[in-house]
């Protein structure tokens, strides 16, 4: 009977009684958790900044050197007074004249190098008897800078928009069809005989295989020739034309208008970056699969 009683006392005692949490419990874990989340921001904010760090340094350099007279002033303005002129010939509109006119000539351009160079270039890689028949006219003019043939585009086209849109044309087409070619040819072989061997028509194997493993190397040519049709076009700009970033450089240049001829060469680098970002995002939306 006794030991009846004390049996339910004993299984009381052995039952562990459940820990009261605090309301300071919270509040003793924030430090680590506040340290482990600095910990992860850290090394994001840092790869942030540090691509700024090369050119924060080169803008002080530039704005300190006339200052002090390490340069003439006259030839080489202060950065804040190229900002100056910049947002000067942005209020007055000056400035959105010449940008749209590079820019509507540039994308034209570049437009019409994508639709020829990308099926041209694959045409070449994955058909032998178009390679052969193709590569000695392209490897003769592929070796031919696109500036040297400008006196013959302003002799043929004259000095309009035309001959400035097809120098662009012609730049901008071999970087793109030459990482075509390339993107194509070094797919890895493994890959074609196991899509192969699931019964993939040629058509879906390229379509599912071929072409996405070779979008990062086409868009390494995509974006050289924009860099290239922005180059190619400014120097055909200041040889002859009424607007454009190009006529803004030279005739800045010849007026003495030396901080906005500054602002032009700041306009250019802008309007490149610009450009690139834009594919970058385009290139990792289409190479998702990429790790």
């Amino acid at each position: 009977m006794s030991s009846a009683l004390a049996a339910p006392e004993a299984l009381a005692e052995s039952v562990p009684t459940p820990e009261v949490v605090s309301d300071k419990a919270p509040a003793q874990r924030d430090p680590g958790t506040a340290r482990r989340v600095g910990a992860s921001v850290g090394p994001v904010i840092w790869r942030i900044v540090k691509p700024l760090v090369a050119i924060v340094a080169f803008l002080l350099l530039w704005e300190i050197a006339p200052r002090v007279g390490l340069v003439d002033e006259v030839f080489l303005p202060p950065f804040s007074t190229v900002i100056g002129a910049l947002l000067d010939l942005a209020q007055s509109g000056e400035l959105w004249t010449h940008v749209s006119a590079s820019l509507s000539r540039a994308v034209i351009g570049f437009s019409v190098a994508l639709v020829i160079a990308i099926p041209l270039g694959i045409a070449i890689a994955w058909y032998r008897p178009v390679s052969d028949f193709l590569n000695p006219i392209l490897e003769m003019f592929r070796n031919t800078a696109a500036l040297a043939l400008l006196p013959v585009f302003i002799l043929i086209l004259g000095i309009g928009e035309q001959s400035k849109i097809a120098l662009v044309i012609y730049a901008c087409t071999f970087p793109i069809l030459l990482n075509t070619i390339s993107g194509v040819r070094t797919v890895d072989p493994l890959l074609i005989k196991s899509a192969s061997s699931l019964g993939l028509s040629p058509i879906r194997l390229f379509q599912k295989v071929v072409l996405p493993a070779a979008v990062p190397t086409i868009f390494t040519g995509v974006r050289m020739s924009a860099a290239a049709s922005i180059l190619v076009l400014i120097a055909a700009e200041m040889v002859g034309a009424k607007a454009g970033l190009g006529y803004l450089i030279t005739a800045s240049q010849f007026n003495f208008q030396i901080p906005d001829m500054y602002a032009g060469i700041v306009a250019i680098s802008i309007l490149g970056l610009t450009i690139n970002a834009i594919l970058v995002l385009i290139e990792r939306r289409l190479s998702r699969w990429r790790v």
